[in-house]
């Protein structure tokens, strides 16, 4: 059937048997959920808010974890022609307050007694009317989605009039890396646009599975679940990341949809077990043989040597097995890659599917996929959508996925387009054969007092790509030089301290060990190696801490918050524009 508005998702469900739409984790293993179970479970629910006084254009938060009570409320609120505002659940009370505040939303679904109390605690400053739970909680005022399921038995939609692609569907909040989150107002013909935009380039279907374990808070995890589900592939939902590694192995997914740092983990943990020797020797021939086919593999073929055979059954194979054994298709967004990255994962016979977008254009603009896949590139644009470069090399997007504007926010909605065109606010070109690179955030370049401008992210890729860096922040803003913040991967320098005999009883001790500081400035000097002489780095310090949503160093979907990072380690910062260095 055609896909014109987001409520066309769920008749496309309702219109075949499926008997696993859903996974969900029980104490004794994984459990489906069914295509008609889940239409029963969707009607109910839509009927339901109706009885509550839900009706078009009321807005609907939904703060809950990755869970198939998620899509239901999110399916049964845009069939009522409600507008979703999803929330993340690693905000805190306050900004959680702002949010729906801002929407002035009537309903708040929530998962659990956390975040039922969450609510609670700020409802009064809001214009909630009712609070509905997820899980079984006796908690007054709130409504345990369990009676509404009930209090509707029959399957039948009532009073449901048929939304118009204009019609907006939900307002999802930008993450803020650089101020107060804006209310991004996307239509269900914006995202249903979308969605069939980058459908049209995979091959999913049936019998084909994926864990869904980025937010669906997020517009790229809900966009391409929603996709999926409509393909009529098996969703298992995923409410913890930390477990992410067991559920894939017992799901054994085809798909997997991830942020650069679950990638960056991945090889992050290989490189440290391929540590010793002799298996460290092993490797790093697996790795050589690799490269010399890495063509083939971007290519999409899969080499037939004797010598790559050798080195899959040795090593590749091995690494697969890790993430479930059976993945076909690899797909990374909401953050660069880093080309290392995808060079190493190239060498063991994977290729990702790295694509760009953001939230303001629902989100896909280009994605590489299986038919059209340049390393180093995003892809190119999808057929619906328009791509141009300004004269001061702002990537610029017109389109039907391209959002309506800001809520209540008249003048941001003005600034954000010329002529038509959205700015997206980052850099990039095309090349000759219509492949996008994106080369950096237009606000994140950086002046140096020298009039030199240098873009930090392929530095912060590079240095990442180290196994002994978790993370690093390029700075230099108006600075004589640029320099780095390391924040250090404490899994392995701590695993290679103690094979060393090196002393220690801290982190912070440990950093300060001459042989310790000695490897991050051999790191720090390999990657000034391949940079312009304006942009290498003159000086670094290790950070013991860790950057996190919690403590605003990250946003909730993950991204440096440069801001608040320059603010929390000034003083390291300071440190080293104060040691005399040119």
């Amino acid at each position: 059937m055609s896909l014109e508005t987001l409520n066309d998702i769920f008749f496309a469900i309702a219109g075949r048997e499926q008997p696993e739409l859903f996974l969900r984790r029980h104490e004794s293993g994984w459990k489906p959920l069914s295509s008609q179970q889940f239409v029963r479970l969707v009607s109910s629910l839509s009927n339901a808010l109706a009885a509550l006084g839900i009706s078009r254009g009321d807005r609907v938060a939904i703060l809950s974890e990755n869970r198939h009570e998620w899509v239901v409320a999110d399916v049964a609120c845009l069939l009522r022609g409600a507008v979703v505002v999803p929330i993340y659940t690693t905000l805190t009370a306050e900004q959680t307050a702002y949010l729906l505040r801002d929407s002035l939303a009537r309903a708040v679904f929530v998962s659990s007694r956390t975040h039922l109390e969450k609510v609670l605690s700020i409802w009064t400053s809001t214009a909630l009317e009712k609070i509905i739970v997820m899980d079984q909680v006796a908690l007054e005022p709130a409504i345990p989605i369990s009676k509404l399921f009930e209090s509707a038995a029959e399957p039948q939609l009532d009073g449901i009039k048929p939304v118009e692609r204009n019609e907006l569907a939900t307002i999802i909040y930008t993450s803020g890396t650089t101020g107060t989150p804006k209310g991004v107002m996307l239509t269900h013909g914006n995202m249903a646009a979308n969605i069939k935009g980058f459908l049209e380039s995979f091959d999913f279907g049936l019998g084909m599975a994926s864990v869904s374990f980025l937010p669906l808070s997020h517009v790229t995890a809900r966009s391409v679940d929603l996709g999926l589900l409509y393909s009529g592939v098996t969703l298992a939902h995923l409410p913890q990341i930390e477990n992410l590694p067991r559920a894939l192995g017992e799901i054994r997914p085809h798909i997997l949809l991830s942020v650069p740092r679950v990638y960056e983990k991945i090889y992050a943990q290989v490189e440290l077990e391929a540590g010793r020797f002799p298996k460290r020797q092993i490797y790093q021939w697996a790795l050589r043989v690799g490269r010399a086919h890495r063509d083939e593999t971007l290519a999409g073929e899969t080499p037939r040597t004797l010598p790559w055979n050798l080195a899959d059954r040795l090593v590749y194979s091995k690494i697969r097995q890790r993430i479930g054994g059976r993945v076909r298709i690899f797909i990374s967004g909401g953050a660069p890659l880093g080309r290392a990255l995808a060079e190493w994962y190239a060498d063991i016979g994977i290729r990702i599917h790295e694509g760009y977008g953001l939230t303001e254009t629902s989100p896909v603009v280009a994605v590489n996929n299986p038919h059209n896949h340049r390393i180093g590139s995003v892809g190119k644009p999808l057929t619906n959508v328009e791509v141009r470069i300004a004269e001061d090399q702002e990537i610029l997007v017109r389109g039907p996925s391209v959002f309506q504007g800001y809520w209540n926010k008249l003048d941001e909605t003005q600034a954000a387009f010329i002529d038509g065109w959205f700015k997206t606010g980052d850099i990039g070109r095309i090349d000759e054969a219509g492949f996008l690179y994106v080369t950096d955030r237009k606000k994140d370049l950086l002046k140096t007092s020298g009039g030199k401008f240098i873009a930090p992210q392929p530095i912060e890729n590079n240095l990442k790509h180290f196994p002994l860096v978790a993370e690093a922040v390029v700075v230099g803003e108006r600075r004589r030089f640029p320099a780095v913040l390391i924040f250090p991967n404490f899994a392995a320098l701590e695993m290679g301290a103690r094979e060393k005999n090196l002393p220690f009883s801290s982190r912070e001790e440990l950093l300060r060990l001459g042989e310790v500081r000695r490897q991050y400035a051999d790191i720090v000097s390999k990657v000034n190696d391949d940079l312009a002489q304006f942009e290498k780095l003159k000086a670094f310090r290790l950070i013991s801490d860790e950057l996190s949503a919690a403590n605003g160093t990250l946003t909730a979907s993950l991204k440096l918050r440069r801001r608040a990072i320059e603010e929390l380690f000034k003083p390291q910062i300071e440190e080293m524009y104060s040691e005399g260095r040119p």
